[in-house]
């Protein structure tokens, strides 16, 4: 359903251990032309240096952000957070170290106006990217760097927005995706398409993400070379309970297989016992999380 009427947008900024790569997005977000009705920080950091504390607590009394501290790090659960806090038509995630390069609010609702989208994708162009791809046909490994604006059917929280009321009427995101959250957009993205509704990509509201090395989800260590299985439970609960998935079981098999087939293991084979360890950690934690159901923030019920 497009929406008619002048659209009030919230920007949302789950953060987990960043500080000054924190202040300096919400300051790129405060210089847009058109800013945002609202920007809300979900704060998930123990504890932040002084200089942080103290620019947080400054724009706070300013009005500029809605700061709001959370105790446990869960990025769908800040999302979640986020989209019963805000009051706006609309709430725009994004990460929390990116440089904005468009003015992405005004993108954003324009997305929103010109689609019967529920959920716009920006472009967001990481590190590696030399190059845009064009207009390639989508495939499931498209890489959100596209020119083309079109209708797709997967999502990416870094440069994503919402209307709100609908996507807590689908129920938000499952918080059953913890640690790294692998695969949660894609999750949440398959029960938007179950409800008949649609994703719309929109290159026009453009990011670089920066992938700093350091907080956020790389506070988890490195895939290839940890015992923990905070990389491998979401992939493995994405195979348990998203909607679209097929053939559940030999998807669990050839991740597990394909875990140990890197690179990295055939030049450092020592490491493949860590990493089957790893993984089938992660698939014990993702059968527990699946009997219990889903975590969202409300029951389910179709609305598109």
């Amino acid at each position: 359903m497009k929406l008619h009427r002048a659209s009030t947008l919230a920007v949302a900024i789950p953060t987990y251990r960043r500080g000054g790569l924190l202040i300096k997005t919400i300051k790129q977000i405060l210089s847009l032309k058109q800013r945002p009705d609202q920007i809300l920080v979900l704060d998930q950091t123990e504890r932040h240096t002084k200089e942080t504390e103290s620019k947080l607590e400054a724009m706070q009394t300013e009005g500029d952000i809605v700061w709001q501290r959370l105790s446990t790090p869960s990025i769908p659960q800040a999302m979640n957070i986020a989209l019963i806090e805000s009051d706006c038509d609309i709430v725009l995630f994004l990460d929390d170290d990116i440089e904005i390069t468009s003015e992405l609010v005004k993108e954003h609702i324009e997305g929103h106006k010109n689609s019967n989208a529920v959920v716009v994708v920006g472009k967001i162009k990481q590190p590696w990217h030399h190059q845009d791809v064009g207009g390639a046909k989508y495939k499931q490994n498209f890489g959100f760097t596209s020119d083309v604006s079109k209708y797709i059917n997967s999502a990416m929280a870094g440069n994503m927005s919402v209307n709100r009321t609908k996507a807590i009427e689908i129920g938000g995101f499952d918080e059953n995706f913890v640690r790294v959250a692998y695969r949660f957009e894609d999750e949440f993205a398959q029960r938007v398409a179950n409800e008949g509704c649609q994703i719309y990509y929109h290159p026009a509201a453009s990011i670089c993400h920066l992938k700093f090395s350091e907080g956020g989800t790389r506070t988890f260590g490195n895939h290839l070379t940890t015992i923990k299985p905070d990389h491998s439970v979401g992939a493995y609960y994405f195979f348990l309970r998203a909607p679209g998935v097929r053939h559940r079981g030999w998807n669990v098999i050839k991740r597990l297989i394909n875990a140990n087939l890197t690179r990295h293991h055939f030049k450092k084979p020592w490491w493949i016992p860590v990493t089957i360890i790893s993984e089938l950690s992660g698939i014990v934690w993702a059968v527990r999380l699946y009997l219990k159901g889903p975590r969202y923030i409300n029951e389910k019920r179709s609305l598109c």
